[in-house]
């Protein structure tokens, strides 16, 4: 596995891949590596020729309350899972690297206006530029033919569509299930910050959403009376504080007033002060 933190290094080894006719396949991550992580990984080791990583906490994507300093990091353990998955690159950039002039003086930035203006993008101001300026970076330094994320971060996956479409990448985006665990709490790198009672309460996030997709199925249609379901049923547990819990359209993020189509069942909150977020995505015909 190639490890490098240079830019051009890593534009060169790629492009040169892609030359070769290689398909070449790229999975950002911020690092704090599992099991989520590892199933784009393996997906990806089987679809495309030649396969990056790129590990990169981006402090621009992090809001005023913090959270950047304490995200979870785990830099050699990360750097042995992918080396045993056989990723051929690992890009590995510094902060001065990415923001030459520091993250509070980049004069370009890149915005997303329409989907990014609800549910995490409403709760957290500006995180959704700073994915889309890192992304719109990395894209154009690795020049992938083929992305990868998963579903648990469906919103940020929907936006990033978006501005591979707005922007003219060639780069194509997949998007693989949510991996859980054995308990069905969503992987995420944060989880590791769960012990006792706060993991105990982290079952309210899927059990939640089994609720409401117990109530559809029994053709409940209207979305308060589910939402509302939802709300009492994470309220009932304990150190659990909803951040929002919503029914909306799949494709457009909107709310619905009655619930039909594709709908995306999304909620986050909070377990003291781990932000946890969860979704699963239906298709109701009548």
């Amino acid at each position: 596995m190639i490890i490098t933190g240079s830019i051009e290094k890593a534009r060169m080894i790629s492009c040169k891949r892609a030359k070769l006719g290689k398909a070449v396949g790229f999975i950002p991550t911020m690092g704090a590596l599992h099991k989520g992580h590892l199933s784009l990984v393996k997906k990806a080791r089987k679809e495309c020729d030649f396969l990056m990583v790129s590990i990169f906490i981006n402090p621009t994507q992090f809001g005023s309350k913090g959270g950047y300093k304490g995200y979870p990091r785990s830099l050699a353990k990360d750097k042995k899972q992918l080396k045993e998955e056989g990723v051929d690159l690992l890009f590995l950039p510094k902060e001065s690297t990415m923001y030459p002039l520091g993250k509070e003086r980049a004069s370009v930035c890149v915005c997303e206006n329409n989907l990014s203006k609800t549910l995490c993008g409403e709760s957290r101001p500006g995180h959704f530029k700073g994915v889309c300026t890192i992304l719109t970076k990395l894209f154009n330094i690795l020049r992938p033919n083929i992305a990868y994320f998963g579903q648990k971060d469906y919103q940020q996956a929907l936006i990033v569509k978006k501005l591979v479409k707005d922007l003219n990448f060639s780069t194509k985006i997949r998007v693989l299930p949510i991996i859980r665990e054995e308990d069905n709490l969503a992987m995420s790198s944060r989880n590791i910050y769960l012990k006792g009672l706060a993991r105990k309460s982290s079952r309210c996030l899927y059990q939640a959403l089994e609720l409401a997709k117990k109530l559809i199925k029994s053709r409940e249609r209207d979305p308060k009376r589910v939402i509302n379901q939802m709300k009492q049923l994470v309220k009932s547990g304990e150190l659990a504080k909803i951040d929002y819990i919503e029914i909306v359209d799949a494709s457009s993020l909107k709310k619905l007033k009655w619930i039909k189509g594709k709908v995306l069942i999304v909620l986050a909150v909070y377990i003291k002060k781990v932000r946890l977020i969860d979704n699963i995505i239906l298709n109701v015909k009548k």
